[in-house]
């Protein structure tokens, strides 16, 4: 009960003949972020979109190879992953609360289809949205800053799931699981920083993880 979703990451070093230059600019990815030569992203997870007052989220719980028979239906039947989305949806909305009204879940556990090199992710995602207050373009930093760390990156309840975050993993995050966006003065549209490789000290570090539930298979959640 101390926490009911954590998402546990770790460090991976990575050999490659590749600069982190090449990789952003032969990556696939709907969000791409190339930080001179320190790290790159290639994120298929948005953090929130804000157009015309409306803000939204999409929260990305669930994973599977397509090469997986009935893929789809095996990822959605999954109880664990299930229960580990509909936490998470909570926790977005408790988040999108504090800044707009009328929050709701307007999708609710669609497919997204990743594309990797020689096969597919299936992924799962909903939508939720709200209404911001008429000057929230003046409260932007405040809006995200009350967001984060954001929630499908660290797990629920946040605050007592991210001091155990601190004493398990070991290392440091670093800009992993961050937030990155562009925001033109009247629309934003930001993504989580996963899918992240790093360069320590000329050494490539991939940074990646899982959500821990006690409906969890070690092995399951490592492959």
């Amino acid at each position: 009960g101390t926490t009911y979703l954590l998402n546990l990451t770790f460090p991976t070093s990575v050999e490659t003949d590749l600069s982190l230059e090449d990789i952003y600019n032969t990556s696939v990815a709907k969000y791409k972020l190339l930080y001179h030569n320190s790290f790159v992203v290639f994120s298929p997870e948005s953090f929130v979109r804000i157009n015309k007052g409306e803000i939204k989220s999409y929260p990305m719980k669930g994973t599977i190879d397509s090469s997986v028979p009935d893929a789809e239906k095996v990822l959605i039947n999954n109880e664990k992953e299930e229960a580990e989305h509909n936490t998470i949806i909570d926790l977005i909305r408790n988040d999108l609360s504090k800044a707009a009204d009328e929050v709701k879940v307007t999708k609710y556990r669609y497919i997204d289809r990743i594309i990797l090199e020689k096969s597919e992710l299936l992924q799962v995602s909903s939508e939720i949205s709200g209404i911001l207050k008429k000057d929230w373009e003046s409260h932007l930093g405040d809006i995200i800053y009350g967001m984060l760390p954001a929630g499908s990156v660290t797990g629920a309840p946040k605050m007592e799931t991210v001091r155990i975050i601190r004493e398990s993993e070991n290392y440091g995050r670093g800009w992993y699981t961050g937030i990155f966006g562009v925001f033109d003065g009247k629309t934003l549209d930001s993504a989580v920083m996963i899918r992240f490789i790093e360069n320590n000290s000329g050494k490539f570090v991939f940074k990646s993880g899982g959500g821990i539930t006690s409906m969890s298979n070690p092995v399951e959640e490592y492959e």
